[in-house]
């Protein structure tokens, strides 16, 4: 029987991944009235304040030392991952970034090993990566003739891959601090969004919040600020806490599965057998990732068990 805080860990992360993996409707709608750096810059605006009015109370920190993870987890978990994605699908196709962007699980593995204790890479999780990877490009190309390639926007969604990964350990060093989880992920937000506005500078950005007058668009905006980012940014770094960067990562593999039966429910589009056995690829997959090594099973790479020296 796995320990209470483990199944709150695989809750926690399950919640986010099925919220995560809805949001393309309420970005699809609002994308027709909203520029993608406007909708990025409102959600997280919304999400900010949304904690700020759950836990009011100021995060204190113990200098620079400790705050410098909390900098660059904003840098990379909101401003670059997001604009990063955002940008690489004006230049690929959306089924090209959502195959390379899944492989930030494998992104993170690797750098946990270097930089995080008690990570070690094993032969599981590399067999679970390649298999959720099979599968989610058969939902992600879906019996399309040929794979399309585009270096720049291919490029782009690898480091938005990496740029997460990044994050992953970030949030696994900022829980070691002991830091309140929502507290903690508000501070991540406030540098994400000052690390935004510069970019705004050079987008075509406009406040017009008469937009908010239509209820769709208000509701939309609200899902993606307040559970999208608020809620699912807080159960995501509560269940790194619990279960570490890797075995957290790997829930990743499910967004497209989520995806599938998102449409089908909402949209009303048929699932070709393709998509299904990809949907039983990647399950199996995040099934083989998530595996608890058998007794004798060796780390693949013995070196796991080095401090993080960032």
């Amino acid at each position: 029987m796995l320990p209470k805080q483990t199944v709150q860990g695989h809750l926690a992360a399950a919640l986010t991944i099925l919220i995560w993996g809805t949001t393309f409707i309420s970005t699809k709608v609002l994308l027709r009235d909203f520029a993608p750096v406007e909708i990025l810059f409102f959600r997280f605006c919304i999400g900010f304040l949304a904690l700020l009015v759950i836990c009011p109370h100021r995060l204190r920190s113990t200098g620079w030392k400790q705050e410098r993870y909390f900098l660059f987890a904003g840098l990379t978990g909101v401003t670059l991952y997001f604009l990063l994605e955002n940008i690489a699908l004006t230049y690929s196709l959306a089924s090209n970034v959502g195959v390379i962007i899944s492989v930030a699980p494998f992104f993170t593995a690797l750098l946990a090993h270097f930089f995080l204790n008690g990570e070690p890479l094993r032969s599981g999780f590399f067999i679970g990566f390649a298999v959720a990877l099979a599968g989610i490009a058969l939902i992600s190309f879906n019996g399309a003739a040929v794979l399309r390639l585009n270096p720049l926007g291919d490029l782009l969604a690898l480091l938005a891959a990496l740029v997460w990964a990044v994050y992953a350990v970030l949030t696994r060093r900022i829980a070691a601090f002991g830091c309140p989880t929502v507290q903690a992920t508000r501070r991540v937000f406030f540098y994400g969004l000052l690390f935004m506005l510069p970019a705004l500078l050079f987008t075509d950005f406009h406040w017009g919040f008469a937009r908010f007058a239509s209820p769709t668009l208000l509701f939309n905006i609200l899902y993606l600020g307040l559970g999208a980012s608020a809620l699912c940014f807080v159960t995501w770094n509560f269940a790194v806490r619990r279960l570490g960067a890797v075995k957290t990562s790997v829930y990743i593999y499910c967004v497209p599965v989520i995806t599938v039966a998102t449409s089908v429910i909402v949209l009303r589009e048929r699932i070709t057998p393709l998509a299904a056995g990809g949907v039983l690829l990647t399950l199996a997959g995040l099934v083989l990732s998530e595996r608890n090594p058998r007794k004798g099973d060796v780390p693949v790479c013995p070196k796991a068990d080095k401090s993080a020296s960032w």
